[in-house]
């Protein structure tokens, strides 16, 4: 699972833009959200800073998963890192531009993520280790 979702975030990210599949979308409702004016504050650079949020949660989730809790900083660095890594190549892929809010996002959507396996496996994990300190 966690290899198919890192394809997928490659794809999204180091193909060259061509297309505009996704900018198209999200210029799309950008437009859409602009025609009320409870959501015309939704504005193509937030909703791109969203999506990039959202793209990295479950990176997140998936390398607490894999590092285990008590690692769980490695996730977040290891997700730093693979930013860095993708903005630093979309420098040569034609139609992609490196930015540094990308960074901020995809950083906040891997800590997110952290946060979220944490406390989806709190339970679990005092479970563990009561049983742990009973045996």
């Amino acid at each position: 699972m966690t290899l198919a979702y890192l394809a997928v975030v490659a794809w999204l990210t180091l193909t060259p833009s061509s297309t505009g599949l996704e900018s198209g979308m999200l210029d799309r409702l950008a437009a859409f959200l602009a025609r009320f004016p409870e959501t015309s504050w939704f504005t193509f650079l937030r909703l791109e800073f969203i999506a990039n949020v959202a793209m990295f949660v479950p990176f997140g989730v998936f390398f607490v998963l894999l590092f285990g809790r008590r690692q769980w900083w490695l996730a977040i660095i290891v997700g730093m890192v693979m930013t860095l890594a993708i903005e630093g190549v979309q420098q040569i892929i034609p139609g992609r531009v490196p930015d540094v809010r990308d960074l901020v996002a995809n950083s906040v959507g891997t800590t997110v993520g952290v946060l979220l396996a944490l406390a989806l496996t709190a339970t679990r994990a005092r479970r563990d280790s009561r049983k742990r300190v009973s045996a």
